[in-house]
């Protein structure tokens, strides 16, 4: 019984939510609202992505002390696979600020009791198993390409990628394969984790929706793809320290960007109740000193 509602949900009968056409310029409003979201909520956002910066230069450190150098790229790359479920806690808060709900750092937690947490945990593991692919294929094409010898250096392993015909080969390949495993993430999780977080639709109604919201915007899609890469790349210069603010600018702005590609719940679950004021929190400071963010409450 469990299992046949982590797959389709509540009803005995899944309703298919509505897709809509969206064009490039609903992305720059998707991330112009998502923006805003971050600067009413910067502690809280930054409060839930500092593990990212964090884990990145762990797993440099990682890769550098224990000679697996050729892994450091796919790895960091690796971040865009497992976004979407990550940023599961930043979608709960633009979804309250969207209600008019006060939005606490511990409201990101909220997610925990939503009604969809099953299919939310099931396509989080579908994440996390397509992250593992990925960097299990990635060590097979450097193996391939290189042998099991591990590079004499950094510095080394720079130049045999940039200079030889053997280094070229890697890079054309790593990114090839690398873009075929973000393609399947972007078309799987764009729209289906948002979708769960807003509807109790199950799985499969979440991941088929997505596809179709995919298909019928493969352009405007694609340019998100962009965009998300993009942002991501930038984030992770210098020391992946900018992930702090390029993650929960994604993550707030992927629940508008949902908002935009799926037309409303025509019979919406009823909201969660508005917490009375209370004390503030170490978690709330500095944000609490900013006009705009005690104007929001």
């Amino acid at each position: 019984m469990a299992q046949a509602h982590i797959l389709t949900g509540a009803g005995a009968q899944p309703v298919a939510p509505v897709v809509r056409r969206i064009h490039p310029a609903d992305l720059v409003a998707a991330l112009r609202a998502g923006w805003n979201d971050f600067m009413a909520m910067p502690t809280h956002a930054i409060f839930l992505c500092a593990i990212y910066p964090v884990v990145g230069i762990a797993l440099a450190g990682l890769t550098l002390g224990y000679a697996i150098i050729p892994l450091l790229f796919p790895l960091a790359a690796g971040f865009a696979l497992i976004g979407p479920f990550a940023a599961v806690g930043l979608y709960e808060l633009s979804r309250r600020r969207e209600a008019g709900l006060d939005a606490w750092a511990s409201d990101a937690l909220d997610v925990l009791r939503s009604p969809s947490i099953g299919a939310i945990m099931a396509l989080g593991v579908l994440l996390l198993i397509i992250f593992t692919g990925w960097i299990a294929i990635a060590r097979m094409i450097y193996i391939d390409t290189f042998g099991y010898a591990a590079p004499a250096s950094f510095g080394a392993f720079i130049h045999e990628v940039l200079t030889t015909r053997a280094g070229w080969h890697l890079i054309v390949w790593g990114n090839g394969i690398g873009f075929l495993f973000a393609v399947a993430t972007l078309t799987t999780g764009a729209i289906s984790f948002p979708l769960l977080l807003d509807r109790d639709v199950g799985a499969s109604v979440a991941l088929l929706t997505s596809i179709r919201v995919v298909v019928a915007n493969p352009l405007t899609m694609a340019l998100w793809g962009l965009i998300v890469a993009a942002l991501l790349v930038i984030g992770s210069l210098p020391f992946f320290v900018g992930l702090a603010v390029t993650m929960p600018l994604l993550g707030h702005a992927t629940w508008h960007l949902y908002r935009k590609a799926v037309e409303p719940d025509p019979n919406p679950r009823p909201e969660y109740r508005p917490r009375p004021r209370g004390a503030r929190y170490a978690a709330d400071f500095p944000a609490v000193l900013l006009p705009w963010y005690r104007e929001d409450r």
